[in-house]
């Protein structure tokens, strides 16, 4: 299959974001759309926030801006960790016809300075006073800034009490021409070969988009008791869109602030769905690894995930055996429960996207109890393009396209997508916009794919990050990163190779991992210094990339790899805030140890 449009199924009966609220407000006043704890404090009770208390702090916030002089159409910036008061911001500028602007908290002055500069913003608003300072180390140069809000400082109570002499009428009046086709947000992209670039979501695509997932995913949105715990960066297009899915579907919402936190949150809010990255199911299974591990019970977690594993792939084969329903019976008792109840208890059902997740994770989890539904999409299509749904799950593939999305698969291999989400072009760059799109109108991803007879994608990789070895094959990092990386000691991977004689591997460690690894394996010895060089750590990851090797042909597999000092983070440069990986400058910075892996290597090249 090379195409596939599916029609969209269901429209929401609003003009614009704001309009949800008050609507959500008069129908049913008194449920809990969200439970907030003070400051993100994991010791606080959660305090809960019915649909009308939430619509009259929106009106009382959209008040403050509207008499601190923001205008419809202004631009303000919020930058703060994942918490309550951004999904209230967001809501309170959208009712006072204002354009939000997100910044990942972990920015730089100069990542800042950029976005507000480029997004022309009027005002920012940042959580805490070392945002604050960050913000006045560049003010100077941002003529147009003319407020910065802190909320740790209480400026949002000084805001609602400006906002008192505002009327309902003034109020009004600022979304007065806000309709579909409006600007309603800019956010930016994550910079892994360039600057961000500045994508223009109107109101439409988030509110088309939210209704086609309603039609995709309702056991899930609509489910008794549904609920969900935050915790992506609310600086990324997915958390966005979700939060405006949830509120939407009135649908129990907190906010989990710090990852360092999450499982505590997690067992106090007890969410009925997550949303997630790889990496976080990742870290789960490789503590859950661990801890066993630990306590002496290695072996019956590695027998537990073996039959996880099996028993999920039976499922897709029709209905496990006899003695294997009654090995995964006993096994629930032993290990399942127990990754459940981590999770709060009451999570069956998870989406997962920004990366692959792999087969092996995705069926270890749903042997467990806690389906992983993959999904596709960038910033650009306003998050999901693509997502696997209860009805019509196929793992290693992220799905059907939504209702209202169409997917192409270009002669080159390239995914190209229409529909619902797709934003109307980058902010200020006419040139850039015109690029990403065919002569018929559909975007460019970038990445590769393939559609199979279902009408599900699946992705190999992105054409800008195809390596071309000396020898002329065409390699795909990603999937043998991913396995890789899957590993309990292995943090970040990157695959080397182009215009190379072999492909090879740069290895990052897992510090927080190390310790609890070594003890399981008696390894108590281990450093962080000594582990660059052990044997038996190099044995390890070796297997692991014997594993990754086992998916692809000879010419494709990596060869050696090496293990390098530190890792690949933000503040270094190396990740996005994003957590992807910037590939041009990992490479010039480990430029002697890439190297060295080459050096005197001709005869290792392949056949």
């Amino acid at each position: 299959m090379r195409e596939i449009c599916v029609p969209s199924a269901a429209t929401l009966p609003y003009d614009d974001l704001a309009a949800m609220v008050p609507v959500g407000e008069s129908e049913d006043p008194s449920r809990v759309l969200f439970e907030v704890r003070a400051d993100g404090d994991p010791a606080a009770a959660w305090t809960p926030v019915t649909h009308a208390q939430f619509a009259a702090q929106v009106t009382g916030l959209a008040k403050g801006f509207v008499a601190a002089g923001i205008r419809p159409g202004d631009r303000v910036a919020i930058m703060s960790r994942t918490r309550y008061e951004w999904t209230l911001l967001d809501f309170a500028l959208w009712t006072a016809g204002a354009v939000p602007v997100p910044i990942y908290e972990t920015s730089s002055p100069g990542q800042m300075h950029w976005i507000l500069s480029d997004s022309g913003a009027r005002a920012l608003i940042v959580e805490s006073a070392a945002h604050a300072a960050s913000a006045e180390s560049i003010r100077g140069d941002l003529p147009e800034l003319t407020a910065v809000w802190q909320l740790s400082a209480g400026d949002l109570e000084q805001l609602r009490a400006q906002g008192t002499r505002i009327s309902d009428e003034q109020l009004a009046g600022a979304t007065a021409g806000t309709g579909r086709d409006s600007l309603a947000t800019i956010i930016y992209t994550s910079g892994t070969t360039g600057r961000p670039k500045g994508c223009e979501l109107t109101h439409g695509n988030f509110l088309r988009l939210t209704g086609d997932i309603h039609t995709a995913l309702p056991e899930i949105i609509f489910a008794p008791g549904a609920s969900i715990l935050l915790f992506l960066p609310l600086a990324h297009v997915l958390a966005r869109l979700i939060q405006v899915v949830v509120v939407s579907a009135r649908m129990r919402t907190g906010h989990s602030p710090d990852i360092r936190n999450l499982l505590t949150d997690l067992q106090a809010f007890r969410p009925t769905f997550l949303l997630g990255v790889p990496r976080v199911f990742e870290k789960l299974f490789n503590a859950t690894s661990a801890t066993a591990a630990a306590q002496g019970r290695k072996r019956v977690f590695v027998q537990a995930t073996r039959v996880a594993i099996a028993y999920s792939r039976a499922l897709d084969e029709g209905r496990p055996a006899l003695f294997l329903r009654v090995q995964h019976r006993l096994f629930d008792a032993l290990v399942y429960r127990k990754i459940r109840a981590a999770l709060g208890g009451q999570i069956s059902w998870a989406v997962c996207g920004g990366a692959p997740l792999g087969p092996r994770l995705g069926h270890f989890f749903r042997g467990a109890g806690v389906t992983v539904l993959e999904g596709y999409g960038l910033t650009e299509t306003t998050a999901p393009a693509n997502v696997c749904t209860p009805r019509l799950h196929k793992m290693g593939t992220v799905g059907r396209p939504l209702p209202g999305v169409g997917i192409r698969i270009a002669a080159d291999g390239e995914v190209l997508v229409s529909g619902s989400g797709v934003f109307r072009g980058y902010h200020g760059a006419p040139e850039a916009t015109a690029e990403t799109f065919t002569p018929d109108g559909w975007l460019r991803t970038g990445d590769i794919g393939s559609l199979d007879a279902d009408g599900c994608l699946t992705i190999t990789g992105r054409k800008k990050e195809i390596l071309v070895t000396a020898g002329g094959k065409n390699v795909s990092p990603a999937p043998l990163e991913d396995i890789i990386r899957a590993h309990p000691l292995v943090s970040q991977c990157m695959v080397v190779g182009d215009q190379r004689p072999f492909v090879a591997a740069v290895i990052t460690l897992d510090a927080e991992m190390l310790p609890a690894w070594a003890r399981a394996h008696g390894r108590q010895d281990l450093t962080a210094a000594s582990a660059l060089h052990d044997d038996f750590v190099r044995e390890r990851l070796q297997m692991a990339v014997d594993r990754a090797n086992a998916t692809v042909s000879r010419a494709e597999s990596i060869r050696t790899f090496t293990i390098v000092p530190g890792d690949f983070t933000e503040a270094n440069g190396m990740l996005t805030p994003s957590m992807k990986i910037k590939r041009d400058i990992v490479a010039r910075e480990l430029a002697g140890p890439i190297e060295q892996m080459y050096a005197g290597s001709p005869a290792s090249a392949p056949s």
